[in-house]
């Protein structure tokens, strides 16, 4: 019988231990399909693609908005698409940062894909202008190709935050646009303007969870 020395048991052993690492660390969607959202609760309707409900269903409806290039953005230059959209402001000294940067690992996954567009909404749009914004794109790496920085009317801005994507999570209380919109969520849309998911923007694992579930929202369609 052929013997093996503790070197190279030592050996197989860690090829072992970083493959169950890679494993762990690519992540997959937790469910064949992602369910849609209707609500600021964001319970789940687990619908089937083509669903009858789906014709009535919760959708997120036109706008018109200015990016960094100083382009009119509207729910048409999304048509055919999946994106992810936030909510941030170019002066924030707190969780905008690291949103943004969360916001660039997205941008680097998809780079090549043109299936998929980023969306980042200013909740400061008397301030962060078409030019603040394009400052702030360039120094932060982002392509206007796929990543829209959105500036305009701050009613519309802030309806669409709090009564469209629901990314506040302060449920049953009455907000007006005096009140500061300040959000760490991710919200996944997919081609046809339904929410397919919320995600922590400040956290790896859920970013992580958000590409794997971009995937899976690709095979759906």
């Amino acid at each position: 019988m052929k013997k093996y020395s503790i070197k190279y048991y030592s050996l197989i052993f860690g090829l072992v231990l970083l493959g169950c690492k890679q494993t762990e660390q690519e992540k997959t969607s937790r469910v064949e399909m992602l369910p849609y959202y209707s609500d600021a609760a964001f319970t789940p309707h687990w619908l089937s693609k083509g669903d009858k409900a789906l014709e009535e269903f919760h959708t997120i409806p036109n706008y018109s908005l200015v990016n960094q290039l100083g382009a009119t953005v509207t729910e048409d230059t999304f048509e055919n698409k999946i994106y992810i959209t936030d909510f941030f402001f170019t002066t924030c000294p707190g969780i905008c940062p690291k949103m943004t940067a969360n916001m660039s690992i997205l941008q680097d996954e998809f780079l090549n894909d043109d299936e998929v567009l980023l969306l980042s909404h200013s909740v400061t749009p008397e301030t962060d202008s078409v030019e603040v914004l394009k400052d702030y794109a360039e120094a932060k790496g982002v392509l206007a190709s796929k990543w829209h920085l959105v500036t305009g009317e701050r009613q519309t801005i802030y309806d669409l935050g709090r009564q469209s994507y629901f990314v506040e999570e302060d449920l049953g209380e009455v907000k007006t646009d005096d009140d500061f919109l300040h959000t760490e969520n991710f919200v996944l849309v997919d081609k046809n303007k339904h929410i397919r998911g919320i995600y922590n923007g400040l956290n790896k694992t859920a970013v992580a969870q958000l590409i794997a579930d971009v995937k899976t929202l690709q095979k759906e369609n």
